[in-house]
């Protein structure tokens, strides 16, 4: 048993959770009634909400943890790099961990086990589990387990129709498969407007759903506009950016997927007396970094690219850009930078393959929508949406759209279909 400091962290070993896991009943909770949730490893998106969920609403929340990769440190495949997130991911809530990496645990989420799970459910003692998605396969076990206890079941996933391709035979048996799943859960949250035409294209009833809106944690960031006037003119300079130039800026994984070098090549069909003034800084880092480089000293386009930074050090790259741009092609579900760009008061262009487009792109106001995979539909967006940027009045506009997903919008959301489901005394 280790303890950490702040709030009880429990962590136990791989094979064994019997007999010593505090996450019983608090003191000062009501009837000793407890949300547990269930994840693969602490997510920097999620954790806030379970914080708040207890110091703001009163619902205890004990989560139960399959590994501490996150906090460990990990490396993500796709990233492409080995890091830890520096956000507090523990305190707030109770936190119970299955395995850790220093005990051999599983050091990514596709690797976690969940072994243990029932006993550990057991010893927190639910009056409600939350779950949290059903793939990878720790889910699909995590799903079994939660039944057993016959306690109400919460689902909060990214769940959507939209972001990948399926013929009707897989379509079908997708639908066959969650159709039964969502029947089983008390109250179901939807994330946004994708999220909500899903569950009820599957027959879910309009009085299961509660919303929930997806968000990050501003904590970290430095968002309004004296940080803009303290932080642009200096990272600018770092990065060898003239104050004459709109910067378009790509945040994420530097993958096939989310289609970075059709950026490039939107930017390059640009009339030059445009592009001359235009430069794209990538942030992030994967395996099309070095193709990018390359891309954009070919094509002619004026490109830097500043690798994987951490969540504490995102806001001088925002407030140095001008317009995001995030042109998946697929799998996006919802896309979380641009609710981190129109926090710091910037527009986005992204394409109809990113879920959170009907929920937070104004076309004109506070962004635009490209086709998925048409440079051509990229270009325009972006055209479009470059008389508006620098504009005060569009940045007050993208920070006034992003009110409504806030960390503690999405934990009232939780609070609601929490008490709908257990009785109070």
């Amino acid at each position: 048993m280790h303890q950490t400091g702040g709030p009880k962290v429990t962590l136990a070993e791989p094979d064994s959770l019997s007999g010593n896991l505090d996450v019983g009943p608090r003191e000062g909770t009501i009837g000793g009634s407890r949300l547990v949730a269930i994840e693969t490893h602490p997510i920097q998106y999620h954790a806030p909400v379970y914080r708040a969920l207890q110091s703001h609403f009163g619902v205890p929340v004990t989560a139960i943890y399959a590994s501490d990769c996150s906090i460990a440190g990990y490396r993500d495949r796709e990233l492409g790099a080995s890091f830890r997130w520096d956000t507090d991911l523990l305190s707030g809530y109770t936190a119970a961990f299955l395995s850790t990496v220093a005990q051999g645990g599983a050091q990514t989420a596709e690797g976690a086990s969940a072994r243990g799970l029932r006993t550990a459910l057991r010893a927190a003692a639910p009056s409600a589990i939350l779950l949290t998605g059903y793939s990878p396969r720790f889910y699909q076990r995590a799903w079994v387990a939660a039944l057993s206890t016959r306690r109400p079941l919460l689902l909060r996933a990214e769940t959507t129709d939209h972001a990948q391709s399926r013929g009707p035979a897989r379509h079908w048996m997708r639908s066959a498969a969650l159709a039964p799943l969502y029947r089983a859960c008390a109250r179901l949250l939807y994330v946004g407007r994708r999220s909500f035409d899903h569950f009820r294209r599957l027959g879910v009833p309009e009085n299961k759903l509660v919303l929930s809106p997806y968000c990050v944690d501003t904590h970290a960031f430095a968002c309004g506009e004296p940080a803009r006037s303290r932080l642009r003119p200096a990272t600018r300079e770092m990065l060898g950016i003239p104050a004459t130039h709109t910067v378009i800026l790509f945040s994420g994984k530097l993958s096939p997927r989310k289609a970075p070098d059709l950026l490039l090549r939107a930017v390059a069909s640009l009339p030059l007396e445009t592009r001359e003034l235009l430069t794209v800084v990538f942030l992030g880092d994967g395996e099309l970094r070095g193709a990018l480089a390359r891309l954009a000293a070919e094509i002619g386009v004026g490109a830097r690219s500043v690798g994987f930074r951490n969540q504490s050090e995102l806001s001088p790259y925002y407030h140095a850009a001008d317009l995001l741009a995030l042109p998946s092609l697929h799998s996006e579900t919802w896309g979380l930078v641009v609710n981190e760009a129109l926090h710091h008061g910037l527009p986005s262009v992204v394409s109809d393959a990113v879920g959170c487009a009907p929920d937070l792109i104004e076309p004109g106001v506070t962004g635009e929508i490209a086709a998925a995979g048409s440079a051509a539909s990229l270009a325009a967006a972006i055209a479009r949406m470059l008389p508006l940027t620098g504009r005060p009045d569009i940045r007050a506009r993208c920070r006034e759209k992003i009110a409504g997903y806030t960390v503690e919008k999405a934990a009232a959301g939780i609070a609601q279909a929490f008490h709908a489901v257990v009785r109070r005394p």
